[in-house]
């Protein structure tokens, strides 16, 4: 089956009844190997047992942005190519990334009380990802108040496009400015900072978040699809009484 094939929903909802069962199913081995190496991760020396927040908060962080990125180039599909799938990308993207966000937002805030003696502070990381989480929340309104949904699909991919400036601003905020925040300990020039007793539970645990979004991503696609058909059904029933 050509890429191109999967711009017709009928196609799109086959290839995902196949798909979905076995993405579940691989999904929940990675977790479950991902739990078990993160339960025998030892402590760090300094942080202590607290360390082991960052097997949720770094994956949850990186899927934050990964989602937004998603969503603007599936923005680009909406206002350039038209794709018929592309607004049902974005709109099932949103609430997913949001939840993610707000993981991050969370576990950092927990694992910052005891690392920086308070909960939040003004940081231009933290500020950006929050500036991330009110976008998602600002795309999840657009969808939910708007009564035309070819306006609404127009009006979700130019926030798209126009929240996606910020995701640089995430990534590189701790080299542009003074902050609070460590700088990246993964992936760097020199290689990663931390010791692989702690990375390579690390990167399955991101492994597993990956394929939990693209399961929950193809699952609500699904569902967007098979509720627009159920609305256009009942605009033709309602035209035809």
């Amino acid at each position: 089956m050509a890429l191109i094939d999967l711009a017709n929903p009928t196609r799109f909802l086959a290839l995902a009844s196949r798909v979905l069962p076995w993405l579940a199913a691989v999904t929940a081995i990675v977790f479950a190997y991902g739990l078990y190496r993160v339960a025998y991760a030892p402590d760090d020396y300094q942080q202590g047992a607290t360390v082991k927040i960052m097997f949720l908060h770094v994956p949850s962080a990186w899927l934050a942005m990964m989602g937004w990125g998603l969503m603007t180039v599936a923005a680009l599909g909406t206002l350039v190519w038209r794709h018929p799938l592309a607004d049902v990308a974005v709109k099932a993207a949103a609430p997913i990334g949001a939840a993610f966000t707000f993981i991050c937002l969370v576990t950092g805030s927990l694992w910052g009380r005891p690392m920086w003696g308070t909960y939040w502070v003004w940081d231009a990381r933290l500020t950006s990802v929050l500036v991330l989480f009110l976008l998602y929340l600002g795309m999840l309104a657009l969808y939910w108040t708007a009564d035309d949904p070819n306006r609404a699909a127009r009006a979700a991919a130019i926030l798209a496009l126009v929240g996606a400036v910020n995701i640089p601003i995430i990534k590189f905020s701790v080299d542009w400015w003074n902050t609070l925040h460590q700088p990246a300990s993964v992936v760097r020039m020199d290689g990663p900072a931390i010791d692989p007793t702690i990375l390579v539970p690390l990167l399955v645990m991101a492994l597993a978040f990956t394929l939990l979004f693209f399961t929950l991503h193809i699952a609500a696609m699904r569902n967007e699809i098979l509720r627009r058909r159920v609305r256009s059904m009942r605009m033709m029933q309602a035209a035809n009484a």
